[in-house]
């Protein structure tokens, strides 16, 4: 549904409200869908993957880096689309590992949602799942070809990047470890060369990165670009942010970039984006390895 999402962004304006994109879709048919059912589905799904408002943090960042990094849109609607769909994200375990050329058997998606819902799901709506995610993972540009799927290696950009070391950060992972978590892996490159794509990001003011062994200090300067919603943001809509790490020397600062991290050290820690927020000193939770945070 990337070229919809597509579609639907061009038409609504930056500042639009959940009913302004549900007026686009369904009363003005700006997807040019046939039937009034079928736009109120398409409003429905577009609505669950996306989010389609401003008071949802992942619909937020994902509208900000959809404007910044147009290269990166199809990594960008995935990771958001990952955040919010379970059994999206269940497939991934079914794509991610495959050797590059190799070919994704139909059976091994079914096999990964049936761990992941049990029972629940008959046949038919199994499989319909299985193809829809499918079908996900090659608009994103890790499958291609019409019938027989067949992995190949994405490309990330600096927008893709700053999206999966956010998420990685809500999680509670700090350091380096952001450039190895679930999220990171979906970029199918290099912690090397994710950091290269990281300060590539900096410089567009999608992140603030830090490289190298000494204490992270605040920047000197206020990026003048929208900030990224923090995680506190994420979970609670609160102003108040306490990062999941941070050095013990650090001291109350006001700023506005997502995240500070260097690479020679765990230590790394989302910002709050906000204005008058308070780094604290706090032990990061950190998640099962290879493990998804599940977000809305």
């Amino acid at each position: 549904m990337v070229s919809e999402l597509t579609d639907l962004l061009r038409e609504v304006p930056g500042s639009g409200e959940r009913d302004d994109y549900a007026m686009a879709i369904i009363d003005d048919n700006v997807l040019g869908k046939q039937t009034t059912a079928t736009r109120r589905l398409t409003n429905q799904r577009l609505g669950e993957l996306y989010g389609l408002s401003l008071t949802i943090p992942l619909f937020r960042v994902l509208r900000r880096l959809w404007d910044a990094d147009e290269a990166g849109r199809p990594l960008i609607a995935l990771f958001c689309a990952l955040a919010r769909d379970p059994l999206l994200r269940a497939t991934s375990v079914a794509v991610l590992p495959l050797p590059i050329g190799a070919e994704l058997l139909r059976s091994s998606m079914s096999s990964a949602i049936r761990t992941s819902t049990g029972d629940r799901l008959n046949d038919s709506t199994l499989d319909k799942v299985a193809r829809n995610a499918a079908s996900s993972w090659a608009q994103s540009g890790h499958l291609k070809g019409r019938v027989r799927k067949i992995r190949q290696e994405v490309r990330p950009t600096p927008g893709a990047v700053a999206f999966a070391i956010w998420l990685g950060s809500l999680q509670g992972i700090s350091g380096e470890g952001l450039l190895q978590t679930s999220w990171s892996q979906v970029l199918d490159q290099s912690p090397t060369d994710l950091l290269d794509l990281a300060l590539r990001a900096k410089q567009l003011g999608l992140l603030n990165a830090r490289v190298g062994g000494g204490i992270v200090e605040p920047p000197r300067s206020t990026p003048t670009a929208s900030p990224i919603p923090s995680p506190t943001t994420l979970r609670n809509g609160s102003s108040t942010v306490t990062p999941p790490a941070c050095s013990k020397r650090a001291t109350p600062v006001t700023r506005t970039p997502l995240l500070s991290f260097k690479s020679r050290s765990a230590d790394c820690s989302a910002t709050s984006g906000l204005q008058n927020s308070t780094r604290r000193c706090a032990s990061p939770k950190k998640p099962a390895s290879g493990s998804f945070a599940t977000m809305y």
